[in-house]
C-alpha cells in the first residue's frame, strides 16, 4: 500500500494526512510531540525532523516526503535552514518525492496581481529564508537528487488555522468583541483555506506535471472586514468591530513578545493591496477556492 510521511503539526499538515487516509492511503505524521489526526491509516510518530538519520529510515520507500513544518516564527533565519536541509536529505536517502508547503513572503513586495513568475525577491530575513529554502531544493531536483514542487499559501484561515486572522479577528467577532488588527481593514489580501491548501498539496503530489516548479495555493482574494463580515453572517455573531492597530501599540506588544516585531517585515502584505493569482493551479488540477461560507461552515 502506498504510504506518505508528513513532517509538521499544524493545521494544513493534520488535514493533508485526513486527506490522504480518506483516500485509503497511509500516513506517518512525525511531529516532535507525537501528535496528528487519529485515523486507522495514520501512524503518529514523535521525532525531531532534524534528526536526519531518523527521519530518513522513517521515509524509505514513501512515495512523498510532505514538508509542513514551521518552527516558532521569529526564530525562522535560525532554525529553518537547519531543519529543511534535513528534511530534503531524508526525502533524497529515503526515495521520496519531496512537496514543500510554503508561503508568499519570499517575493517581497509586489505590484498588481501576484503570479508565480515574480522573482523571488525579499530583502526581509523571513522572506529571504523562505527563498533560499526553496532555490535549494530547486538545486537538488535539478541535479537529480529528488523530485521537488512548492506550494505558496496566503494568510491561512478556516479549521486548524493559526494565522493573525484566526487569534486576533475569528475569536473577537465570535463573541462580540472589537477586534485590533495589524491590517489595513478594506483592502483586498490573499486568504487559503487550510482544506484547499491540504487538497492542492495532494494534487500536485499524484501529478507529474508538478515536478521542478513552484504553485500557489488556491485564494479567496477579500479584505479582512469581509472576510469578518462573511463570518460573522455564517455563525449569526454580531456585526464585526475592526479597528487597525496602531504602530505604537504593535510596537508596545513587541516589548514583551518578539513575534510582534516580526509583523514589520511583511507589512506589503497586510497594509497595502496584495491580490494572489491562483490561476495556474486551478486550471492544471482543478483545485479551486472554496466558498468563504464554506470554509467556515464548521463554526455552525
Amino acid at each position: 500500500m502506498t504510504f506518505h510521511v508528513i513532517v509538521g503539526a499544524g493545521g494544513t499538515a493534520a488535514a493533508t494526512a485526513r486527506l490522504l487516509a480518506g483516500r485509503g492511503e497511509r500516513v506517518r505524521m512525525v511531529t516532535r510531540g507525537g501528535g496528528g489526526p487519529e485515523h486507522p491509516l495514520v501512524e503518529r510518530i514523535a521525532l525531531d525532523a532534524g534528526d536526519t538519520d531518523g527521519l530518513a529510515e522513517l521515509t524509505r520507500g514513501a512515495a512523498t516526503l510532505f514538508n509542513a513544518a514551521m518552527p516558532p516564527y521569529h526564530t525562522w533565519p535560525q532554525t529553518v535552514p537547519p531543519l529543511f536541509a534535513s528534511i530534503l536529505a531524508a526525502a533524497e536517502r529515503g526515495g521520496a518525492d519531496y512537496v514543500m508547503l510554503g508561503n508568499l513572503y519570499g517575493y517581497g513586495p509586489v505590484d498588481g496581481p501576484l503570479t508565480e513568475d515574480h522573482p523571488l525577491a525579499a530583502t526581509g530575513p523571513k522572506g529571504e529564508v523562505r527563498a533560499r529554502m526553496w532555490r535549494e531544493a530547486k538545486e537538488a531536483h535539478d541535479a537529480g537528487r529528488v523530485r521537488v514542487t512548492e506550494v505558496r499559501a496566503g494568510q491561512f484561515y478556516g479549521e486548524g488555522a493559526f494565522s493573525l486572522f484566526s487569534f486576533l479577528v475569528q475569536p473577537n467577532v465570535l463573541a462580540g468583541r472589537l477586534a485590533l488588527v495589524p491590517a489595513n481593514l478594506d483592502t483586498p489580501h490573499g486568504f487559503s483555506a487550510i482544506g484547499d491548501t491540504a487538497e492542492a498539496l495532494v494534487a500536485v503530489a499524484g501529478d507529474e506535471r508538478s515536478w521542478g516548479r513552484a504553485w500557489h495555493a488556491p485564494v479567496a482574494n477579500v479584505s479582512v472586514r469581509d472576510l469578518a463580515s462573511r463570518l460573522a453572517a455564517v455563525t449569526g455573531a454580531p456585526a464585526p468591530r475592526l479597528e487597525t492597530m496602531a504602530d505604537r501599540e504593535l510596537t508596545m506588544l513587541g516589548l514583551a513578545d518578539p513575534f510582534w516585531n516580526e509583523l514589520w517585515e511583511t507589512e506589503h502584505m497586510s497594509h497595502r493591496s496584495f491580490v494572489v493569482d491562483s490561476t495556474r493551479i486551478q486550471e492544471t488540477f482543478g483545485v479551486k477556492p472554496s466558498p468563504v461560507d464554506d470554509v467556515f461552515g464548521y463554526l455552525r
